[in-house]
């Protein structure tokens, strides 16, 4: 497919132009960025498309995501992060998702993500209780079917569940204990899983990529995070992780190993320009200047973030140390939505009461960044996409600059950030090919996918009623486990206003 687009305004996102606006042709050919100018000749077999009062941008990056809650939307409230997990991912399963429908479930988060103008997304793909080739190939098939651009994982923990939160092992009954069984994977194993995912699916139609990711480093041994780093390394891909997202771990990393889980983390070399950390709220000054030697990145879910009570990451610290900052919705129902605009625009402002310093609140461009360039950073795409340069893959969405979140046009960077929130897409192109159009997602039939899940969804939505109800009786105990933790002192505070921590137990001796 080749696109000639004309007389568009153009927001580059390189590093000559960043989120300063300027008109011009843009030719799209063989799936990349051929050329950017005035007047371009146009090829005979070239799609002319009027770009006046167009805005052409590269497409967004969502990086970081569960696919595996996308049915879970709208599901959940009122849980922190430790409870909710018994819900979104129960601890008493009765068997893995039909394969039918997790091909849907992949299929319905990419169209959701194209549609709102997200054409990279990383999917932090959990599957329990095994690690299946062929059921990872069906989620591989629905991105290559969406048109979508996505690294995908199947990530790992060889730790028993009660062994990786403080405090479970001496308060949950032994009876229930048994009941829950733990990971059979070993490292050895799981090297062997990726390596054929590497040889059968990374780099599938140009733009499906294999990535690794160990889920975090409280629950997952020496031996597998460091095989894991060494793969991620070898392959030129991410180690994708989550590390310090509520309080509770900063609790972990303290009571398991004696100090923090990112000081814990470099201490065994796995700190490289290669890791992406998921959330880095709970960390401290010192570990935020080790990240920051290392070159790693992290992914700013300030949404999901809220909706689970998790705290207020340090942005701007993590920036200043010279962390790269990408942004994600995290899975759907700890977020509810793939429109990554939503998470710019809670980005955007949350951070405005860290301090009441104006100069250090975090810009609208630096989130335009987060959600483009500096997001394929956090994915190890930069080079192809993230930015719209000649001779990059044409990822890239066209927004109508006449409707009311452009009236009047001030600063275009503030009206995307502030104003959009998915509604002026007019068009999205991944890889060179357009995948939606005037609201219309052009790879996939809509009707016929909603009809599908309208008669299956019924019977799973029902079936993972009992297992929430199975898993309601680790419930109080868990709540515990929260309660004690977030009593400790880990020397920061990363939630916001004045209520006590608990009625009448605002410290460890009103327990």
């Amino acid at each position: 497919m080749t696109l000639l687009i004309r007389n568009a305004s153009i927001l580059a996102m390189d590093k000559d132009n960043g989120t300063t606006p300027f008109t011009a042709d843009m030719l799209i050919e063989d799936g990349k960025i051929a050329a950017i100018g005035a007047n371009l000749p146009r090829p005979v077999e070239a799609r002319e498309i009027d770009g006046r009062g167009k805005l052409l941008m590269p497409g967004l990056v969502n990086a970081h995501l569960h696919s595996s809650e996308t049915f879970f939307k709208g599901r959940y409230q009122h849980m922190p992060l430790e409870i909710w997990m018994l819900y979104a991912y129960p601890l008493l399963m009765k068997g893995p998702i039909s394969p039918r429908l997790l091909y849907l479930r992949s299929l319905l988060v990419a169209m959701e993500s194209l549609k709102s103008g997200v054409t990279t997304i990383v999917d932090d793909f959990f599957d329990p209780p095994g690690f299946d080739l062929d059921r990872l190939r069906l989620v591989f098939d629905a991105y290559d079917d969406a048109g979508i651009r996505a690294n995908v994982s199947h990530c790992v923990i060889d730790k028993h569940v009660f062994d990786t939160m403080p405090y479970l092992r001496e308060t949950i009954p032994a009876a229930m204990q048994a009941e829950v069984d733990g990971p059979s994977i070993t490292p050895d194993a799981y090297m062997d899983y990726c390596r054929a995912v590497f040889a059968s699916q990374h780099g599938r139609a140009g733009r499906l990529g294999f990535m690794i990711s160990a889920s975090a480093p409280q629950r997952c041994s020496v031996e597998m995070m460091q095989a894991c780093t060494s793969l991620a390394i070898e392959k030129a891909v991410p180690y994708h992780t989550h590390i310090l997202e509520t309080k509770t771990q900063a609790v972990t990393g303290t009571e398991f190993y004696g100090k923090s889980l990112i000081r814990y983390m470099h201490d065994l070399g796995l700190l490289t320009a290669n890791t992406t950390i998921a959330h880095s709220i709970w960390v401290s000054d010192e570990d935020m200047a080790l990240m920051g030697a290392a070159d790693c990145s992290i992914a700013h879910n300030a949404i999901s973030n809220l909706k689970l009570g998790s705290g207020i990451a340090p942005i701007r610290r993590l920036l200043d140390a010279g962390v790269n900052v990408g942004l994600g919705t995290d899975g759907l129902c700890s977020n509810d939505t793939a429109r990554i605009f939503d998470v710019m625009r809670f980005a955007a402002l949350l951070h405005g009461v860290a301090t009441p310093d104006t100069d250090r609140w975090v810009s609208a461009s630096e989130i335009l960044r987060s959600a483009t360039i500096s997001g394929a950073r956090t994915a190890m795409l930069d080079g192809i996409t993230g930015s719209l340069e000649v001779g990059k893959r044409a990822d890239v969405i066209m927004i109508d600059l006449g409707g009311y979140d452009y009236m009047p046009m001030n600063a275009l960077d503030h009206h995307l950030v502030y104003c959009e929130n998915s509604a002026g897409i007019r068009m999205v192109i991944v890889n060179g090919v357009v995948t939606v159009e005037d609201g219309k997602l052009l790879t996939v039939d809509e009707d016929a996918i909603f009809a599908e899940l309208r008669e299956l969804l019924p019977a799973y939505m029902k079936e993972h009623a009992e297992l929430e109800r199975l898993n309601a009786r680790f419930e109080p105990y868990m709540r515990e486990m929260y309660r004690r933790a977030t009593l400790q002192d880990v020397g920061m505070n990363r939630f916001q206003g004045d209520l006590p921590l608990w009625p009448g137990q605002n410290s460890a001796a009103g327990r």
